[in-house]
């Protein structure tokens, strides 16, 4: 049987407070249930997954996104085992490695490398394979000078190092991540992201859970957005991205809020093609709701975020650009921006920001832009670079020109008197 993921129409059921304290409140809760609807909920009951279908194909990264919640540990549980579905249909096909918890089942009384055994054969590592792959888990997880230390004595980070590693050489055909790469340093989180990178090029398939959009965006193929139990968005990992951080914006514009400012329209002036590199002019529609707090305390914010992976590029304020807002009632600010962006699609956010308590007090609406490729380039910034090409003659000649007038000038231009220069040109000449 070829390896892969089947999970198709699947509901998943809890209850929030049903316990029986006796046999007279358990025998009619039995009978309801036998004879309800299989998609009837009580009244303590809620769907913690409502129809999820994901389709995944062999050797592609599908990322799961959303807001906590939303049922992304639910999926989890029920590919791994942990939970059964109320219905649907729900199946691992080939040598799983899970990386959910990934030093939850060490012994803290066992050292690093009776774990390293321990926990290679709960993932169903042969002993002879366990100790054929010691070297590479010890020398990836970088902790080679505590193996023999009892783990009870390792910190967080060091029992992350090692049980990520235990996990990444099972060499698995189906991968099932968890939030993995937001736990250790930053060197970790680098290794284990390129490790994760190497088993997908391997044609491992994997189901990525994680908040970290550009992880996801970098690694996955193709990403599900989950809300409420249900598929909100599928589609291209971008794309789902971008669905996503649409609704966080919609939800946040509509908080309630104690804003001194209403930001009542924001709309794009610059008409034509956006090309990398250009400007792009935003006008901003403003009524000022409390005039003493107005400039003293807070003001309007603009904000440059990639709809590819979630990320904030860019953030300004009024009072940052020195832009006084004192004494209006209402007014319209006109924001321009030089967009040095890679190409793609990028929204560009207003907030009120509150300088006295570091935070926002307010979203206000945004709008989306579409960057257009200018000069190639790799990376998320344009530096407008430019480059000269000289041939190596013109250089070397120069060089040479350069460094006699140095010798005649003394290293500051001013230049030697005679007698001096003579005495110099005597002491290079000397034996």
């Amino acid at each position: 049987m070829e390896p892969g993921i089947t999970f198709e129409h699947v509901w998943k059921r809890f209850s929030r407070t049903e316990r029986h304290r006796a046999l007279r409140d358990l025998i009619p809760s039995l009978v309801r249930r036998a004879v309800r609807s299989e998609h009837e909920l009580k009244r303590h009951e809620f769907w913690a997954l409502k129809d999820v279908t994901l389709e995944t194909r062999r050797g592609e990264a599908l990322g799961i996104i959303g807001p906590n919640g939303a049922g992304k540990s639910t999926v989890l549980k029920l590919l791994t085992k942990i939970l059964r579905p109320t219905e649907g249909r729900c199946e691992l096909r080939g040598r799983v490695g899970a990386l959910i918890e990934v030093s939850a089942g060490f012994h803290q009384d066992l050292t690093g490398r009776e774990n390293v055994a321990l926990q290679g054969a709960i993932m169903g590592m042969k002993r002879a394979e366990i100790e054929r792959k010691f070297d590479q888990i010890v020398e990836f997880s970088g902790i080679a000078d505590f193996i023999d230390t009892p783990v009870r004595r390792y910190s967080s980070g060091m029992n992350a190092r090692l049980g990520f590693s235990i996990a990444a050489h099972l060499e698995p055909q189906v991968l099932i991540v968890d939030e993995v790469l937001a736990v250790g340093d930053f060197a970790f989180q680098q290794r284990a992201f390129g490790r994760i990178q190497e088993m997908v090029k391997q044609d491992v398939t994997t189901i990525l859970v994680s908040h970290q959009l550009e992880r996801v965006a970098s690694l996955c193929t193709r990403a599900v957005l989950l809300r409420r139990g249900e598929v909100a968005h599928a589609g291209p990992a971008g794309e789902t991205i971008g669905a996503y951080v649409n609704g966080v914006n919609e939800e946040a514009q509509g908080a309630p809020t104690d804003s001194p400012l209403l930001i009542r329209t924001a709309a794009l002036v610059t008409d034509g093609p956006i090309v990398s590199g250009s400007r792009i002019q935003l006008r901003v529609d403003c009524d000022v709701l409390d005039p003493a707090r107005v400039d003293d305390t807070s003001g309007v914010g603009v904000r440059v975020r990639s709809m590819q992976n979630g990320k904030v590029l860019f953030a300004t304020s009024s009072m940052r650009q020195g832009v006084s807002l004192s004494g209006l009632a209402s007014f319209a600010l006109d924001v321009t921006l030089q967009l040095n962006t890679a190409p793609g699609v990028y929204a560009i956010e207003t907030v009120v920001f509150d300088r006295q308590r570091v935070q926002l007090v307010a979203n206000g609406p945004w709008v989306t832009v579409t960057v257009q490729e200018g000069k190639s380039f790799h990376g998320e910034v344009q530096m407008n670079p430019e480059m000269t090409l000289r041939s190596p003659g013109s250089i070397g000649e120069r060089r040479e020109t350069a460094g006699l007038q140095q010798r005649r000038d003394g290293g500051d231009g001013k230049g030697l008197d005679a007698p001096l220069e003579a005495a110099i040109q005597a002491g290079t000449n000397r034996p």
